[in-house]
């Protein structure tokens, strides 16, 4: 593998070093290594060739075989374009270049015979192909079953390299991977029956049936995430040994008075055990990482709050940190009117705390007698200091970077435990790469009489109905909120608008006060309108998704979303999330154009069929991929998958976590000379490439 790595693209045939700074710019090849795994994106079949007089409007991509009759070049300057009348005996087609006009009239010959590819299309009852693929009758013949098709830039199209260039090259480079040593521990190759690891690049490059494509696809997806799933392990071991925590044994007068006195309503199964679960970390002498999921309403802060009351017992501070000054607000206000029966300390800082309350804040935090700070980033500032913090709770952690979470860290030289909570649930298998270093807990029950919000899909054409009902909530004393996806209206997409939403609600309820707020407003008048819609003093509150975290208002019972099509699932679950925490009925209409594409119209039904955000994200992640799931990806994971894909490798996920963690159980360090190579692709792989940063 080493010997791959090492050898430079440019040295490669047909490349050279234009090409080679090129590929590496646009495609991030620099060595045979990096080309070799470059897989095909998909497959086509050109195992069969076509006659132009079948062709029909549904081929996705075709072969055939015959001569050219004639070229043309129509145009001038960058519009012009060249036109190749085709022809195979039953019928002609015409073949049309945008671009490299000069070279291809160059290359193909009137008369000669060719075969070519590519997808046809019929305009004014004539077919033609754009930029297809043509080859000589003597060069198709590694051309034929099923070919792969490499993902490429347009810019590289431009410059002449296309997805046959690339099979070319591959072939080429093939050829070095005579003598390639597979990094896989033999033990693990054969008790999965992996295909060896040349045999496998040699397929994915050139299968010759589907069967055997598959074989290749599992070998090369397994050892992608078996090395992902190593690297994740072996820090996770390594931190857990290394970084020394504090040890909370008892439960004392905080913990004990609060449960007896101040609990709001009896825990769940769920929250009894997640805090059990804290609560081990929290005795075992090493420093906790834990992730905490919940949905929206499920009971996350009251456990944060439980296990800050232990901290306090074992004679340490808490800190809360929460990404927005409304959230860190709310959360202050919760918790120091549940604990202020029993004396506990909290105060409240953020960039809007005046000089002296800050100041009483630093004094006391110095000196030992604030039990909890609840605050935004301005308690990560370097002359926020505290007696002794012992336990640190991180709310919606990905609005986070991982530098500022980590200053965290050095409040105390004892690192505090760290608890890190999000309302976005995670899918299991994503769970396992992004957040493989932590250990997380999932508090998967709803606190007893509180209703599931009723998630409705309506179109465009019922909105007086919706509008009715709107009213009825309105005069029952409840709130409303409405989304929308755009700020000012843009021609070109026909999405309804804050601006003109704004005006279209004051006129259908004129009697009633509308606040509004979007991203690009000033941080003071944003938490002005949301501080209205919060106290009431608004009744409806016309929105951007600015407020997709961080806003508790209880007798808001309606949501109603606008071109609800436009959002992914994951972010429609947590809109829903800021209705339904009140102890009425709630309802999210999900508004959108009656004609809507299949998929589309499947997307939203999920939403109205299901409350579970567990079932929603894991089918956002089946049909939106793992990189459009907002908010769940760390800063400082930089390995890309190549072929493997978490959305639908689910089971090979796990079957690589299981391999790695059987292989660290025998060797941690994989010191034993057996895994040298394997030790030393890791270190390859890794090595300035991924930062497993600490989460907090």
């Amino acid at each position: 593998m080493n010997r791959l790595r090492s050898l430079d693209i440019k040295f490669l045939k047909g490349i050279g070093p234009a090409r080679a700074e090129l590929l590496k710019k646009q495609l991030g090849i620099a060595s045979y290594y990096d080309l070799l795994y470059h897989f095909p994106s998909h497959y086509v079949d050109r195992s069969q060739i076509y006659h132009i007089r079948d062709l029909n409007g549904e081929m996705p991509a075709v072969q055939l075989k015959g001569r050219f009759v004639s070229f043309s070049v129509h145009g001038e300057g960058a519009k012009s374009r060249l036109v190749g009348l085709f022809s195979d005996g039953t019928g002609a087609i015409e073949l049309v270049w945008f671009r490299r006009i000069k070279q291809i009239k160059d290359a193909y010959h009137i008369g000669s015979e060719y075969v070519l590819f590519g997808r046809p299309a019929e305009f004014n009852g004539r077919w033609s192909i754009v930029h297809p693929e043509v080859d000589t009758t003597t060069s198709v013949g590694a051309m034929q079953g099923l070919r792969g098709v490499y993902p490429l830039t347009e810019t590289l199209r431009n410059r002449g390299v296309s997805s046959r260039t690339l099979f070319m090259w591959v072939q080429t480079a093939l050829v070095a991977t005579q003598h390639i040593k597979d990094p896989i521990p033999e033990e693990i190759a054969i008790r999965l029956n992996l295909m060896p690891l040349r045999e496998a690049l040699i397929v994915i490059h050139n299968p010759q049936n589907n069967e055997q494509l598959q074989r290749a696809r599992f070998r090369l997806k397994f050892e992608e995430l078996f090395y992902l799933q190593l690297n994740i392990q072996q820090y996770s071991r390594r931190r857990s040994a290394q970084i020394i925590g504090f040890r909370f044994a008892r439960i004392g007068h905080f913990f004990n008075s609060f449960y007896s006195q101040c609990l709001p309503f009896e825990l769940t199964g769920a929250q009894k055990r997640v805090i059990k679960e804290i609560r081990a970390d929290m005795g075992s002498g090493c420093q906790m990482n834990r992730l905490l999921q919940g949905d929206v309403g499920s009971g996350k802060t009251l456990v944060a709050l439980l296990c800050m009351l232990i901290a306090l017992d074992n004679g340490t501070q808490a800190c809360l940190m929460a990404p927005t000054e409304i959230l860190a607000s709310q959360h202050f206000e919760t918790i120091s009117k549940l604990v202020a029966p029993i004396g506990i300390n909290v105060k409240l800082l953020t960039g809007s705390t005046r000089k002296k309350e800050r100041d009483l804040i630093h004094s006391q935090l110095e000196d030992g007698s604030l039990h909890i700070l609840i605050g935004t980033h301005a308690v990560i500032e370097d002359n926020v200091q505290f007696h002794n913090l012992g336990f640190v709770v991180i709310d919606e952690q990905h609005r986070f970077g991982v530098a500022q979470r980590a200053r965290l860290w050095k409040k105390n030289i004892t690192p505090p435990h760290v608890l890190v909570m999000t309302a976005t649930p995670i899918p299991r298998t994503l769970a396992m790469t992004v957040y493989g270093d932590l250990d997380v807990s999932v508090i998967d029950e709803l606190p007893p009489g509180r209703k599931p919000v009723e998630t409705l899909l309506r179109y465009d054409e019922q909105r007086l109905q919706v509008y009715q009902a709107v009213g009825r909530q309105l005069k029952q004393g409840r709130q409303v909120y409405i989304v929308y996806p755009l700020i000012q209206e843009n021609e070109k997409l026909d999405l309804r608008c804050l601006e003109e939403g704004y005006e279209l609600i004051r006129e259908t309820f004129p009697m009633y006060r509308v606040a509004y707020v979007h991203g690009k407003m000033k941080p003071s008048e944003k938490d002005y309108q949301m501080m209205l819609f919060a106290t009431h003093q608004a009744d409806i509150l016309v929105a951007t998704t600015v407020i997709e975290v961080g806003v508790n208002v209880p007798n808001a019972t309606t949501m109603i979303i606008e071109n609800a099509e436009r959002f992914g699932l994951s972010q429609l679950h947590q809109l829903r999330g800021r209705v339904g925490r009140g102890d009425g009925q709630s309802y999210c209409i999900l508004m959108t154009k009656y004609k809507i594409a299949k998929e589309t119209r499947q997307r939203l039904e999920i939403m109205t069929s299901t409350t579970d955000g567990f079932v929603v994200a894991e089918a956002d992640l089946k049909m939106r991929g793992p990189g459009d799931l907002e908010g769940t990806m760390q800063s400082g994971i930089a390995f890309d998958l190549h072929i493997a894909n978490l959305a639908s490798d689910g089971q090979i996920v796990q079957l690589a976590r299981d391999m790695a963690d059987d292989l660290l159980d025998k060797d941690p360090e994989l010191a034993q000379p057996q895994y040298a190579m394997l030790r030393n692709h890791l270190s390859q792989l890794f090595d300035k490439k991924v930062d497993w940063s600490r989460i907090s």
